[in-house]
């Protein structure tokens, strides 16, 4: 079994784990870089929807939209989504001035994307225009091996064509370990995240909250305490559109990309017709059911990801960063995913539910976005926008 894209020589532990004394200091920027599928969709909506309500405890969220993605995107120099508008500075530069209009209150922004950042210098710069010194990192973290198969249907939502255990292979087993996402270790060596922010800040303004799957409460209940607000003000949002992808609609939409890509389509149609349109349609109208065969990851994957796990828990834990809940869950092993087995397959009315989002998102944009709800256009002007608007585009090109 092969690991060395981990393979950093643990520094044992003579760093000490410790918790924060509640909360952070009056006036703290809370800076918190996720890394993705860390429970930070959840945080985001709940920290948006108490918008209105923290300033009472001297709290603000200062951002305009539950997630700032554009801005973080463009101060790590990271494209956007396949087919989305480039992110300019100018985003970036909003959210600082947001920022900043927050004066001396304690102020929290989030974002998975602020682990993409790419150097220290570019930490450096984030962390100097966010307030410097005022600013506190926080870093939520899961069990690499629970990680893995979420972070891989997301890619495929992003137009990833490798199946499951190939991608799993160049992950692990293939130096350097970059191919086809280089960006999956940059975010999921964790214990190299929390050092390189470290590194910046000081490991005492950096908080690590290992998340415990089995307390759902936890993950809100350690942000209300770091920054001093009153239990259950922040509370979980429901999201549909949030939901992981079963095995069977993931590979659709992996066969789907296959297509896509051998017939040169445009990436901007991927962005409106598949990502924001089938695939959005399809999480939002349709909810796993029994019968649905889950993403599962082989016994050799789920015992590498362990390793690693362990060497990062111990890693984190020499750093003299302050922790929140056990690290040992890091290198937990997961009891098997239970669901149906066999062969995936999607059911007839999610691929209808797909179709139609793909449908509706070239009527909307056939119609200017907004003169006509979708849920009132027949299905053959749909399919006559659809045909009309794809010929169009290829003609274009």
């Amino acid at each position: 079994m092969e690991t060395d894209c981990t393979n950093d020589e643990a520094r044992g532990n003579a760093g000490r784990t410790t918790t924060p004394p509640g909360a952070l200091p009056a006036g703290t920027r809370l800076l918190h870089i996720g890394p993705h599928k860390t429970g930070t969709t959840a945080v985001q909506g709940a920290l948006f929807a108490a918008k209105e309500r923290m300033p009472a405890y001297g709290v603000e969220f200062p951002a305009t939209s539950r997630h700032p993605m554009q801005a973080v995107l463009a101060a790590c120099a990271r494209p956007g989504m396949i087919g989305d508008t480039t992110p300019t500075e100018r985003h970036w530069t909003r959210l600082v001035e947001q920022v900043c209009a927050t004066g001396r209150s304690t102020s929290v922004v989030s974002s998975e994307f602020f682990a993409d950042a790419p150097d220290d210098a570019t930490v450096a710069r984030i962390v100097e225009q966010l307030g410097g010194d005022r600013v506190h990192v926080l870093v939520t973290l899961r069990p690499l091996v629970r990680i893995m198969p979420s972070q891989w249907q997301q890619y495929v939502q992003n137009g990833l064509r490798m199946g499951y255990e190939e991608w799993l292979e160049h992950m692990l087993r293939k130096a350097p370990y970059e191919k086809p996402n280089p960006s999956f270790w940059r975010r999921h060596r964790h214990d190299r995240l929390v050092e390189r922010w470290a590194r910046v800040v000081g490991a005492d303004r950096v908080t690590v909250v290992v998340v415990d799957d089995r307390d759902r409460d936890g993950l809100m209940r350690a942000f209300e305490t770091l920054l001093g607000l009153p239990t259950r003000l922040l509370e979980p949002v429901p999201d549909t559109a949030n939901r992981s992808l079963t095995l069977g609609e993931t590979e659709m939409l992996r066969h789907l990309n296959r297509e896509f890509r051998g017939n040169g389509l445009p990436d901007e149609l991927y962005s409106k017709l598949v990502r924001n349109g089938a695939v959005m349609h399809m999480k939002n109208a349709c909810s796993p059911t029994p019968r649905d065969v889950k993403i599962s990851t082989p016994a050799w994957a789920v015992e590498a990801a362990a390793a690693i796990g362990a060497e990062m828990s111990g890693r984190i834990g020499a750093m003299g960063v302050w922790v929140i809940g056990d690290p040992d869950l890091l290198a937990a092993v997961p009891e098997p995913v239970r669901g149906a087995a066999g062969e995936p397959r999607i059911a007839p009315e999610v691929a209808a539910q797909a179709l139609y989002g793909a449908l509706a998102a070239v009527a909307e944009g056939a119609a200017g976005g907004a003169s006509r709800p979708v849920r009132r256009t027949s299905s053959k002007e749909l399919v006559k926008v659809l045909g009309h608007r794809c010929l169009k585009r290829l003609r274009r090109r």
